[in-house]
């Protein structure tokens, strides 16, 4: 049985860490897989395991961020076009070791509902951000427009019905763990008896 504390601590220790306070220290593989297996554990309504990664590590890094590059020129109107977040188009993907894409592969009766799958994708992605954070590897979630974009589900081999749910940058912090906040639970909670 596992140790309630040791739980509740990893789950209040884990951090969103940006690429930029990533270190370039390689992260071994079986640690990502160790990742990628516990995310395979998420809760699915119905057995249908929507997730679906891709991998990418040393020079496929950069073939994601000409795919992303790309897309962000294209799905970006000109009013709301930013040279620095294109720049960070090109560059994120070079500063963390691991790149995951994260799917959602829709199950083709569509039976179970596009939102009982994205949840079930995002379950996924929480087990392997908290096993991330147990092995001290910071993680961040983008889920921007470029990285969900048609582009991305193409080079990524979902098809039209599919989606991509975000990239997941993985890596070492530079710097010491960060801190987090939170505000009290009691503000968001109503508890009701009758």
């Amino acid at each position: 049985m596992a140790d309630a504390e040791s739980i509740s601590r990893n789950i209040r220790r884990r951090r969103t860490v940006k690429p930029k306070q990533l270190s370039d220290r390689l992260v071994d593989e079986s640690l990502i897989r160790e990742m990628l297996e516990n995310a395979n554990w998420a809760p699915t309504h119905g057995l249908t395991e929507p997730w679906r990664f891709t991998v990418f590590t040393g020079e496929a890094r950069a073939k994601v961020a000409q795919v992303l590059v790309a897309a962000y020129e294209e799905v970006t109107p000109p009013e709301a076009f930013k040279p620095a977040k294109l720049e960070s188009m090109r560059t994120n993907p070079l500063r963390a070791p691991v790149l995951i894409s994260i799917g959602m592969k829709r199950q083709e009766s569509g039976k179970i509902s596009e939102l009982d799958e994205i949840q079930a994708v995002a379950c996924a992605v929480q087990n392997m951000h908290l096993t991330a954070t147990a092995h001290g590897l910071g993680g961040f979630w983008s889920s921007n427009a470029a990285v969900c974009s048609d582009q991305m589900k193409t080079f990524v081999g979902l098809e039209e019905q599919d989606r991509v749910l975000g990239l997941f940058y993985v890596g070492y912090p530079l710097a010491g763990w960060p801190e987090g906040t939170r505000t009290s639970v009691d503000k968001k909670v109503d508890w009701r008896t009758e």
